[in-house]
């Protein structure tokens, strides 16, 4: 189906979707206010021939779009090269559904690349790949040792959860993303860096 430009000009500006936030403000506004990067880690972006369009799929309540997508955001702010436009997923499944991690889920953030001439070179979901590794990790080693995760089906929704292992499953986001955090802004931008690259050397 692909995207057109008519389809993406309708889109919201980033600080559109900003203003239309019910939830997790204060965490995006404490990640945009802590995010550092660094001139070398720019320079790919500011070199580019032509600036790049870019789709966003984001909802206000996924940890992931606040963690990533302030780091797209200030990329396109910092070179003037990524013109971006966000679209709600729950309103947009028509598009979201291009673009399902492994097939069958509908996990955002969303990051789809077009050229000038709307040409897609490629796309990014939810979080880098190194990222997801180490999650999954920290995630079964909580399962097993934390008191509070015991007799707790590891996928359970925490809504179904016990409130003490859903407090902790939430101290346990906190204190992961507070302790990767360098580690996952640098690989977004890596993964991010690369999926152009090829894109553009097709």
């Amino acid at each position: 189906m692909g995207v057109t430009r008519e389809q993406f000009e309708q889109g919201m500006s980033y600080e559109a979707f900003k203003a239309q936030m019910t939830r997790n403000q204060e965490r995006l506004a404490e990640t945009e206010r802590t995010l550092a990067l660094a001139e070398e880690e720019l320079r790919f972006f500011r070199e580019l021939e032509q600036p790049l369009h870019v789709l966003v799929l984001a909802e206000d309540w996924c940890g992931d779009v606040i963690n990533n997508l302030p780091v797209l955001a200030r990329v396109a702010e910092e070179t003037g090269k990524l013109n971006l436009r966000v679209f709600l997923r729950d309103q947009n499944l028509d598009i979201m559904d291009q673009y399902l991690k492994e097939g069958k889920y509908r996990s955002i953030p969303v990051f789809v690349f077009f050229d000038q001439d709307f040409r897609e070179l490629g796309h990014f979901i939810e979080r880098p790949a190194a990222m997801t590794v180490l999650m999954d990790q920290a995630v079964t080693e909580l399962f097993a040792n934390d008191p509070a995760m015991q007799g707790v089906e590891r996928g359970a929704s925490p809504a179904l959860m016990p409130e003490a292992a859903r407090n902790r499953m939430g101290q346990f986001f906190g204190e992961f993303r507070a302790r990767t955090r360098a580690d996952s802004d640098r690989a977004v931008l890596q993964e991010i860096r690369g999926l152009i690259e090829r894109g553009v050397a097709v």
